[in-house]
């Protein structure tokens, strides 16, 4: 048993590997992933089961942002243990039964996957067996166009997930790609975004004479440049 636990989740899929490739059933019917997503983002989140409270709020929260996610080419993609049968019901629950933030009669019309052998889950390391060896741990994999893992999330059954941080950490990664800048600690589009760093002596010392007024040198390896958020929205709209 000990052995079977730690084969459980033993090949981790890390950030910057391709996001492993599974078929399966959703209760939008068959996908090849990633094949079928290419060219788009991709949140792929696991909850640990139907009927669940915390993962219906969670269902409501990522119901109620998919449009902004749409907006930045994003699909959204659910996982859980659960048959077809079982999804498909609790949908129903969800929209007759369940108010959650003045959210009511909501229809859930993002894919989840049926994962009844747990393949895909053991497949990208949602099963964490000192949790559960039946349930799956609340997981978010953010993948890009190209099918490569950019972020990995973790959190515990009973914590609900933040749907604003992940939308912020993917228009982090977005705007990374679309203007090869990195964004500082608890940034959000609008504030200053960070340059890369000088690689040479020459690149170092232009740096520190650079004056710049849209860029601020604190260090010559540290340097803050100023990104209006209506920039940034423009280049991802292109893309």
């Amino acid at each position: 048993m000990y052995e079977d636990k730690i084969n459980t989740c033993d090949k981790l899929p890390l950030i910057g590997d391709n996001a492993p490739a599974f078929s399966a059933n959703t209760t939008n019917g068959p996908i090849n992933f990633p094949e079928d997503y290419t060219g788009r983002w991709v949140i792929l989140f696991s909850h640990p089961m139907d009927f669940t409270p915390v993962c219906t709020t969670e269902f409501l929260s990522f119901q109620s942002m998919i449009h902004e996610f749409q907006e930045l080419d994003t699909e959204i993609i659910g996982l859980s243990v659960g048959a077809i049968a079982s999804h498909l019901a609790w949908f129903r629950s969800i929209h007759d039964e369940i108010n959650f933030k003045d959210w009511k009669n909501i229809d859930i019309t993002f894919p989840v996957i049926a994962d009844i052998d747990l393949h895909i889950s053991k497949l990208y390391g949602m099963i964490h067996p000192n949790t559960s060896d039946t349930k799956t741990v609340r997981a978010v994999f953010i993948i890009d166009p190209k099918g490569i893992i950019r972020t990995i999330l973790y959190y515990p059954q009973t914590t609900g997930r933040n749907l604003k941080e992940i939308k912020r950490i993917l228009l982090a990664l977005q705007t990374n790609d679309a203007f090869k800048v990195s964004t500082p600690a608890d940034w959000e589009p609008g504030l200053p975004v960070i340059s890369p760093s000088p690689q040479t002596v020459d690149e170092m010392q232009r740096r520190l004479n650079n004056h710049n007024k849209n860029m601020d040198v604190q260090a010559w390896y540290l340097t803050f440049k100023e990104l209006p958020e209506n920039k940034i929205y423009e280049k991802l709209k292109k893309h």
